[in-house]
């Protein structure tokens, strides 16, 4: 049986990756690089939804008299893929970066700074979370010519 600590650390997982979607550039070139544009789409997908969907498919079933057992799972499964979606989302922001993407990170930072904004500084190594929060901002501050290097 979970513990509360694993409860509390898997619902901050779900608001973590909450803010990683929100926090992501949605932005066509950033797509054949990172799963993270198909990944949020498809969750913000079925968050709109497949929770009606799970809903008319029980009620569909109660109304016409059918088996409730098939009706059941297919709603359970419905529902659960938003908190699939937000599960990846939440794991992939804590996620160091690897070697290659690390670099790129810190030359978008060094762009960043060099146009004159403030910076605060990475506290351990970087993250996912910590690369969608820089891209954000260099898609709003900087020409997309540091798009070149990636």
């Amino acid at each position: 049986m979970a513990n509360d600590s694993d409860l509390v650390s898997g619902f901050k997982l779900f608001q973590r990756g909450q803010h990683y979607m929100k926090t992501w550039p949605i932005e066509k070139q950033l797509a054949p690089v990172f799963p993270e544009n198909r990944v949020i789409r498809v969750t913000r997908f079925a968050i709109r939804f497949m929770p009606p969907l799970a809903a008319f498919v029980l009620c569909w079933q109660v109304a016409l008299g059918g088996q409730l057992g098939p009706a059941v799972a297919t709603a359970l499964f419905a529902c659960s893929l938003p908190v699939q979606g937000l599960w990846w989302l939440g794991k992939r922001s804590v996620t160091p970066l690897p070697p290659a993407l690390l670099h790129w990170f810190n030359e978008v930072r060094d762009k960043l700074a060099e146009s004159g904004q403030a910076l605060a500084p990475v506290e351990g190594r970087p993250t996912y979370q910590a690369l969608a929060d820089v891209l954000k901002r260099a898609f709003r501050q900087l020409d997309k010519t540091f798009l070149d290097d990636l």
